[in-house]
């Protein structure tokens, strides 16, 4: 059983927050995909002639991210949401590399609907992926390794157990959890707003599902959490 919650302390900061969910079970991510790298140049290329040039931070599909994190106490300038950060590197030509293909396809998606997709292993995870207010004991070892941190209290983190895989929302994962080879289980959230983008954070997970299913040989469960559905299981 895949659980996957968002507290109430959540809505109570972001009412009109929505993630979408894709569960997968059994994804195949030990060798190259060719699909998925055409898919996520394809989109790289498509952001690059959007954007180049823009500022970022003032596209509208960004500024509600920003909006967000304000909300959480969390200053934008200083910690960007993972798709700001992710489109103003390839609007300075920057461009992006290939990952793996689990975590390339879920970032080739990302940027075809302009939102914030995280990947987790669920092989990792004990009882439940959590989005709350950190608490005392969360600790958080950053990408790569290094010192554990301590989250702020009451930042907003995704978090399992009081391992910390997210820290300020959607701004920067842990080496806990990463996707790995021998990732075969996880779960994709899709950080949307019902009123801003609701039609494409659910674009964006049938299109991840899809591809998960057909370039994979997985098996996927996708469902919605907000404010009056704040939990999803899926027994796949």
């Amino acid at each position: 059983m895949m659980r996957f919650e968002v507290a109430p302390e959540v809505f109570e900061k972001l009412p009109d927050a929505c993630f979408g969910v894709v569960a997968v079970r059994g994804a195949d991510n030990t060798h190259p995909i060719e699909e998925v790298s055409r898919l996520l140049h394809e989109s790289i290329a498509e952001s690059e002639r959007r954007f180049s040039g823009l500022k970022v931070k003032e596209l509208p599909e960004i500024t509600p991210y920003r909006d967000a994190f304000r909300a959480l106490d969390i200053n934008p300038n200083k910690f960007m949401c993972s798709i700001e950060a992710l489109l103003t590197r390839i609007a300075k030509g920057k461009g992006f590399p290939e990952i793996s293909p689990v975590v390339d396809i879920g970032n080739a998606v990302s940027l075809k609907y302009d939102i914030p997709i995280g990947a987790h292993d669920m092989g990792t995870v004990e009882r439940a992926l959590e989005v709350r207010p950190a608490r005392e004991g969360d600790t958080f070892v950053p990408f790569g390794g290094g010192e554990a941190e301590i989250p702020d209290p009451g930042e907003i983190v995704y978090v399992s157990n009081g391992q910390v895989r997210t820290r300020r929302w959607t701004w920067r994962q842990s080496e806990i959890g990463k996707i790995t080879e021998q990732t075969t289980d996880l779960l994709f959230p899709i950080d949307g707003f019902r009123s801003i983008n609701y039609e494409r954070t659910l674009a964006a997970r049938a299109d991840l599902a899809g591809y998960l299913e057909t370039l994979f040989g997985a098996k996927t469960a996708v469902g919605l959490v907000d404010r009056d559905n704040p939990v999803f299981e899926a027994d796949i």
